[in-house]
């Protein structure tokens, strides 16, 4: 299975008057989003046992697999990347009545959603995400991740939202601001209508750990290809 960077779902230049310039959309998604998918095709490439694969599939597959490390790097962030773009828009920082009830239900308040957002995002050290997921208890929470792991990997839940704070997401527009950044994202770029939509999608269905089928049987075979047969 070869991987395609996905088109952005706006202009490079639709964000800009709310903080996000084109440059910053050039670079990042044209740029270091394209680097991952050009390193996890060559990586599939040469792995038969992980070319039938989806991009799921190899995330979980991969988690925690030293020997396929470098495939999980770039799955992951070619996956993060993909769930970040669908995380902004130029009408964002708007919570619908519906995801603020919920918030307001599994927080407290939307004040202290903001609050917790914001502490997730300044105490993760170095690179990686915040992401807003819906449990498998149910609830709403935040969960932080360092570099290309993501609740996909670890089974904390069904993503909503999300957002990069690995410096080359705001360096451009706010150098080393990090809280600016996400205050930023949560008061003018944050799509929480669409989070609002994956919601009303998830809510009803049991939300389970998401798992590969035979992830542990599989892993020597991708690792280290296909075994001869007995």
């Amino acid at each position: 299975m070869s991987f395609t960077l996905p088109p952005l779902p706006f202009s490079t230049n639709a964000l800009a008057a709310r903080g996000m310039s084109q440059e910053t959309l050039e670079l990042h998604h044209g740029k270091h989003h394209q680097a991952y998918v050009t390193a996890l095709n060559n990586l599939v490439d040469r792995n038969a046992a992980l070319k039938s694969k989806t991009l799921e599939q190899l995330i979980l597959l991969s988690h925690k697999d030293s020997a396929l490390q470098s495939v999980f790097n770039n799955a992951g962030q070619h996956w993060n990347h993909c769930v970040f773009w669908e995380s902004l828009s130029a009408q964002g920082g708007r919570m619908p009545g519906a995801l603020e009830k919920r918030v307001i239900a599994d927080f407290g308040s939307v004040q202290k959603f903001q609050e917790e957002f914001k502490a997730a995002s300044a105490e993760q050290f170095g690179s990686g995400w915040v992401w807003l997921v819906l449990a498998p208890e149910g609830k709403l929470k935040i969960s932080k991740s360092a570099n290309a792991s993501s609740p996909l990997a670890s089974g904390e839940g069904r993503v909503l939202l999300t957002l990069d704070v690995w410096e080359h997401a705001y360096y451009v527009d706010f150098r080393n601001r990090r809280p600016d950044f996400t205050e930023n994202f949560l008061s003018k770029l944050a799509d929480f209508e669409r989070a609002a939509q994956k919601l009303a999608q998830t809510q009803a269905e049991p939300v389970q750990p998401a798992r590969a089928p035979a992830a542990q049987a599989a892993r020597g075979q991708a690792a280290h290809g296909p075994q001869p047969a007995a």
